[in-house]
C-alpha cells in the first residue's frame, strides 16, 4: 500500500460502501490490516447489511442505519475478542457489506432437452427458459456458506448453482404435471409457482430467497414445430374446394385489372377447362355413376371401344367390352338391342355391329317361336 493510501486509511473513520455495479452481492470493506478505529462511524444504506467477521466467525450484523462502532454496538465481537471493559483503538475485524436488494432478470434455461411422454405426440423433447429474481435473506449465512473470503462476490458466482436447482425441479414438476405439450402455455404461471415453492428451502440453505420465478417459453423440436405448422395450415384452409374457388376468384380479379396481359389469356383458358370439368362432373353425378367407371375409379384405357346400350327404353353406358359380355350372358344385351358409340351415325342393332359379333358367337341363338 502506498504511503498516502496508508495515511488516508488512518484518517478515515467512516465505514461505508457505495455500489455502482448493480450486480455485486457482497463487498469486503478494504482497510489496512483490517484495523478500525474506536468510535468509527458505520453507515449502512437501504438495501444493505454490514456483517462483521472475526477470524472466520460471523459476529455482528447491522441493518440500514448509522452506527458508532464501540463495545455496546458490537456485543458478539466483544465476546469473541474478550472485551469486557471496552477495547482499545484500533480493533481488527473484517467488514462485509451485503446487498439485500432484489436482483432481477436472472436467466435460466435447460442445457439439454427434457424427455417426456406426451398423450398426443408420444415421446417428445422439450426445451424451456425463463427468468427469476433472488435476494439475500440471511447475510451472515450467505457469507458463511457461499462467499467465504472473496473480496467481491457478484451474481455470476451463484447463478449457475441456482440454475441447476431450477432445471432439476422444473423437470420434475413438468413430468409430474403430465400436461399435454399444446396446453403448457396455459400453465406457465402454475409451473412457475410450483418450482418457486420447491426450490425455496434449497436456496434458503445458502441464505437466499427466490422472490420471482417465471417460465417464458417451452418449445418443441424444430421438426415437430414444422409438422404442427402444416397441421395448422390445413385446419385454417378447412374446405379445400372453397379455398380453391377463393384462389380462383382472386386470380380472376387480378386478371381483370390487367386485361391485356398473359394472365388474362391464361385465365380465359383455365376458366373454360374448369367449366367443362365441372359440367362433366355434374353429368356424371346425375347419371348415378353409370359413366362406364365408378366414381373415383380409373378412366377407360385409351382406344378401347365404349358403347351406349338401350336398356329398358333408356340409354345407358358407355360400357366396355367386358361389361357388354356380362350383359350378353345375363340376357340384357341381344342381337336386337340397339347400341351406339362415338362415330356411328345412328343407333344400330348389336348383331349388325362387326365389333360386337364375337360377343354373340358363343351365345346360343334365341329359341324359335312356338
Amino acid at each position: 500500500m502506498a504511503l498516502w493510501d496508508f495515511i488516508k486509511t488512518e484518517l478515515i473513520d467512516i465505514v461505508e460502501w457505495l455500489d455502482a455495479t448493480g450486480d455485486t452481492m457482497v463487498y469486503r470493506f478494504e482497510r489496512h490490516d483490517n484495523e478500525i478505529k474506536n468510535g468509527a462511524q458505520l453507515i449502512v444504506r437501504p438495501g444493505q447489511a454490514a456483517v462483521f467477521v472475526d477470524q472466520g466467525q460471523i459476529a455482528d450484523v447491522f441493518g440500514p442505519g448509522r452506527y458508532e462502532l464501540k463495545t455496546e454496538n458490537l456485543p458478539l465481537l466483544s465476546t469473541l475478542r474478550g472485551w469486557k471493559y471496552g477495547f482499545n483503538s484500533p480493533f481488527k475485524a473484517e467488514v462485509y457489506f451485503v446487498s439485500t436488494k432484489v436482483f432481477t432478470d436472472l436467466k435460466w434455461g435447460t442445457k439439454n432437452p427434457i424427455m417426456l411422454r406426451d398423450p398426443e405426440f408420444g415421446p417428445v423433447r422439450l426445451r424451456a427458459f425463463g427468468t427469476y429474481a433472488v435476494k439475500v435473506g440471511e447475510p451472515g449465512k450467505f457469507i458463511a456458506q457461499i462467499v467465504g473470503t472473496n473480496g467481491v462476490f457478484t451474481t455470476d458466482g451463484i447463478s449457475d448453482q441456482i440454475r441447476n436447482f431450477i432445471v432439476s425441479r422444473f423437470t420434475e414438476a413438468l413430468g409430474e404435471g403430465k400436461i399435454p405439450a399444446l396446453d403448457l402455455a396455459a400453465n406457465f404461471s402454475e409451473l412457475g409457482a410450483a418450482v418457486k415453492t420447491v426450490i425455496g428451502p434449497e436456496v434458503g440453505e445458502y441464505g437466499l430467497e427466490v422472490t420471482t420465478f417465471l417460465v417464458e417459453n417451452i418449445s418443441l423440436p424444430e421438426e415437430v414445430e414444422k409438422a404442427l405448422d402444416k397441421r395448422t395450415s390445413m385446419g385454417v384452409i378447412g374446405n379445400l374446394n372453397a379455398y380453391t374457388q377463393f384462389q380462383a376468384a382472386n386470380a380472376m380479379e387480378a386478371a381483370a385489372d390487367n386485361p391485356g396481359g398473359a394472365a388474362a389469356s391464361g385465365m380465359g383458358m383455365g376458366m373454360g377447362f374448369g367449366m367443362a370439368q365441372q359440367m362433366a362432373n355434374a353429368f356424371g353425378q346425375n347419371a348415378g355413376g353409370a359413366a362406364g367407371a365408378p366414381a373415383g375409379g380409373p378412366p377407360p384405357l385409351p382406344g378401347a371401344a365404349q358403347f351406349h346400350v338401350a336398356l329398358g327404353g333408356a340409354p345407358a353406358g358407355p360400357f366396355g367390352m367386358d361389361a357388354l359380355r356380362g350383359h350378353v350372358s345375363g340376357g340384357q344385351l341381344t342381337r336386337e338391342t340397339l347400341v351406339w358409340k362415338q362415330g356411328m351415325a345412328a343407333w344400330t342393332p348389336a348383331g349388325e355391329v362387326p365389333e360386337l359379333a364375337p360377343l354373340f358367337a358363343a351365345a346360343p341363338p334365341p329359341l324359335p317361336p312356338s
